[in-house]
């Protein structure tokens, strides 16, 4: 159906509804890498080092794997919030079954390439002997869990879609807790080394999946039951398809701007990739606050869009704008004042922090070139306006690789960081000047 032919409704757009989002997905974030350290430290304690490498190669084909899947989330998220404005109950449950069931698909079509995922991966990442004994260990045992882990992701963004931040910090802390202590007790009082760890992510999606359904089920009842109808809306599913796949070849876009990052960053030198690499976490760190409020603004974007009412986009616009330029400006100010220090935390290296000190400003000016990026990339995943999204990405992209072009061949890794903090900008920037001729278009029937 056409939003255009539905009564406006008036949804507030207030501080504190920006928060109830931001802050919880902000928090949520944040234990994520409290299981990746659980993970290194357990491998770590057990002494064998070649199983340490083949956890970190195992864990870096599965952040590129889901990572490239997380567009379950996001357009989960975007439709339930529109399906919400609209106050259509039939639709946000049928958005919900219809990526759950794609969710499945995906998971059950990463089991049966196991095997070739499994080599290829392996190399590709050029792992031998031990090292690729031990990561394929882990990921024989963790993609089991695949169509749970992709599941997750569908059940996030529907309790997100309704606005429901402290449910989903519920799922996350549940998630990532249970595979922590699991691993733990797994990997080391059982002594099952690097495959307790693996089990451990696999309960922990586990449990976290079946209580993020059992909640659904709980809060909303029969109205929550899935129906055949719900899958074989054809207008429906294609709406669906064409959103993931504009968000997948945004996240592609994004993942190849880091990986040429990190290349180019290895032709100056081990001393200088490690540096780079340190630096990389204040980037990180921000993303973490900078990615709830774009959390924030997906929801209230998406609710707003299919309420269609303007004035509360626009404000959620200003208000997501607001904090992100903050929480941008408190972060530059806090990263050039303590990332020395920072850094000397990080590593004790003596050659690797001279360099980071050296490239330490352009590393902090990251959060505010990428603040309007994040809020940007939340309001049109949002309003689902997919396709202006992905095209502001492969522009912001060329000019990435423009910019390395002319600077890098002059400048070395002063021109490598100038390149990231520009296609931050960029990608902000372009997609602020499409803002407001979607707006136009997208609310000229309400006008």
């Amino acid at each position: 159906m056409d939003t255009r032919s539905q009564p406006v409704r008036i949804i507030e757009v207030t501080h504190r509804s920006v928060l109830a989002i931001a802050v919880p997905m902000t928090l949520g974030y944040v234990t994520t890498p409290l299981l990746g350290l659980t993970d290194t430290a357990v491998i770590g304690r057990t002494g064998e080092a070649a199983a340490l490498a083949g956890l970190a190669i195992a864990a870096a084909l599965f952040d590129l794997l889901f990572g490239s899947l997380n567009f379950l989330r996001a357009s989960t998220t975007a439709l339930v919030a529109q399906a919400q404005g609209r106050g259509d109950g039939d639709e946000l449950f049928a958005v919900f079954w219809r990526s759950i069931a794609l969710s499945l698909g995906f998971g059950l079509l990463i089991l049966a390439l196991s095997p070739l995922i499994i080599s290829g991966g392996l190399t590709m990442m050029g792992a031998e002997g031990r090292v690729a004994e031990a990561s394929a260990t882990y990921i024989a045992i963790r993609i089991i869990a695949a169509p749970v882990t992709l599941s997750n992701f569908t059940l996030l963004g529907f309790v997100l879609g309704r606005g429901l931040g402290s449910i989903g910090l519920g799922l996350q802390i549940l998630l990532n807790g249970i595979n922590i202590v699991m691993s733990i007790l797994l990997g080391l009082t059982f002594g099952w080394g690097i495959a307790g760890v693996a089990w451990g992510t696999v309960i922990g999606e586990t449990v976290a999946a079946l209580a993020g359904l059992a909640f659904v089920f709980w809060r909303y009842g029969p109205s929550a039951m899935p129906r055949l109808a719900m899958l074989t809306d054809t207008a429906k599913l294609k709406e669906l398809f064409h959103l993931n796949r504009d968000i997948l070849i945004r996240t592609f876009s994004l993942i190849t701007a880091f990986t040429v990052m990190t290349r180019v960053g290895a032709s100056f030198g081990p001393v200088t990739l490690a540096a780079n690499a340190v630096l990389l976490n204040f980037f990180m760190i921000s993303s973490f606050y900078l990615d709830g409020i774009a959390t924030a603004a997906e929801q209230i974007a998406g609710q707003t869009i299919g309420a269609r009412y303007r004035p509360g986009f626009e404000r959620a616009v200003k208000l997501t704008g607001i904090w992100s330029l903050g929480l941008a400006l408190a972060s530059l100010a806090f990263f050039l004042g303590l990332g020395e220090s920072i850094i000397g935390f990080i590593t004790t290296a003596q050659e690797v922090r001279i360099v980071a000190d050296l490239y330490l400003p352009y590393a902090a000016l990251t959060a505010l070139t990428g603040a309007l990026a994040f809020q940007m990339d939340g309001i049109f995943i949002g309003a689902t306006w997919s396709r202006e999204m992905r095209n502001m990405m492969i522009v912001a992209l060329a000019g990435y690789l423009a910019t390395l072009a002319a600077l890098v061949p002059s400048f070395g890794n002063h021109g490598l960081w100038i390149a990231l903090n520009v296609f931050l900008a960029l990608r902000g920037l372009l997609l602020l000047s499409r803002l407001k001729p979607k707006l136009d278009q997208t609310f000229a029937a309400s006008q």
